[in-house]
């Protein structure tokens, strides 16, 4: 059984009140239609139709099964035309905010090869790291690190964004290195975040929160960054934050294993709305990316 005609057979069939006219407009027999919504029925264990020798009626739950593939048809008729026309030329204007660390170290790289696909498409990428309502501000997507993952109907946390602490050699030299979690309530932290005058540090391997002095936080990652490379205190940052200080020495990862778990980089359109073409196509773009490359370099 072809599931996608039977369920148009059934559509036509249920808005004619019989299977003369719908199998007209079908271009098929009575009978053929008859049998694939028999085949449907059969399927789903249950009746749609209630049918007699003049007339046709929607059962209850046929009704309500009716109702239900309508959307689900027309959703999918909408998405092929978008993705046929994808496939020619994406065009227009895609708004996109992101965390600003991530932006800088990995978004820009990602939204040029997307855009050098599609040369009729232009993009404005904001960089924040505040919390963006996507409808309420007026982005096609907006890209966040958080900890949950799963996939719902305006998103998806598709790659782990691990996290360390990090602190200048020169700050490890003067005083001195940790050697476990317990130590770190002696040393000043550098915090993402609004926060109070003590936070805790959520480290595997450690029997319990850990105790943070705060000698500086910010809502903006590449401040906590720059104050970990000037050798104000220990970092707790994403590893794709820090990745060019790591390799040329301006910083080091202290505690490797004690870290905490990761965090999920997720792609957020606006409730209540259908994700364009343009949006699908750009987080099917950046999850390969992610998959290929992996979030933490």
């Amino acid at each position: 059984m072809d599931r996608i005609e039977a369920l148009k057979a059934f559509i036509l069939v249920a808005e004619e009140g019989g299977f003369s006219r719908a199998a007209a407009q079908l271009g098929m027999s009575k009978s053929a239609a008859s049998r694939q919504i028999s085949a449907l029925e059969a399927e789903l264990g249950g009746r749609l139709l209630n049918r007699t020798t003049r007339h046709v009626e929607l059962t209850e739950d046929g009704q309500a099964y009716l109702d239900r593939v309508r959307i689900i048809l027309a959703d999918l008729e909408s998405a092929n035309r978008d993705v046929a026309a994808a496939q020619n030329a994406l065009s227009g204007m895609i708004r996109i905010a992101s965390p600003v660390a991530f932006g800088v170290s990995r978004l820009g790289a990602i939204a040029a090869a997307f855009m050098a696909r599609h040369p009729k498409l232009s993009a404005e990428i904001v960089l924040t790291d505040r919390l963006v309502e996507p409808g309420e501000e007026g982005f096609d997507l907006c890209l966040a690190i958080q900890p949950a993952r799963g996939e719902t109907d305006i998103g998806l946390c598709f790659a782990p964004v691990e996290t360390g602490l990090f602190a200048a050699p020169e700050y490890l030299t003067k005083h001195g290195r940790p050697q476990a979690p317990g130590d770190l309530s002696e040393h000043p932290g550098l915090c993402v975040g609004m926060r109070s005058r003590q936070v805790f540090w959520h480290l595997r391997g450690a029997s319990e929160p850990v105790a943070i002095t705060p000698r500086l936080s910010s809502t903006h990652a590449g401040i906590v960054r720059e104050a970990a490379v000037a050798g104000l205190g220990i970092a707790l940052l994403p590893g794709f934050a820090v990745a060019d200080d790591i390799k040329a020495g301006r910083l080091l990862r202290i505690l490797d294993g004690f870290e905490p778990k990761p965090d999920w980089l997720c792609a957020f359109h606006p409730e209540g709305r259908v994700a364009s073409a343009k949006v699908r196509l750009f987080t099917d773009f950046l999850v390969e990316r992610f998959r290929r490359d992996g979030t933490s370099g």
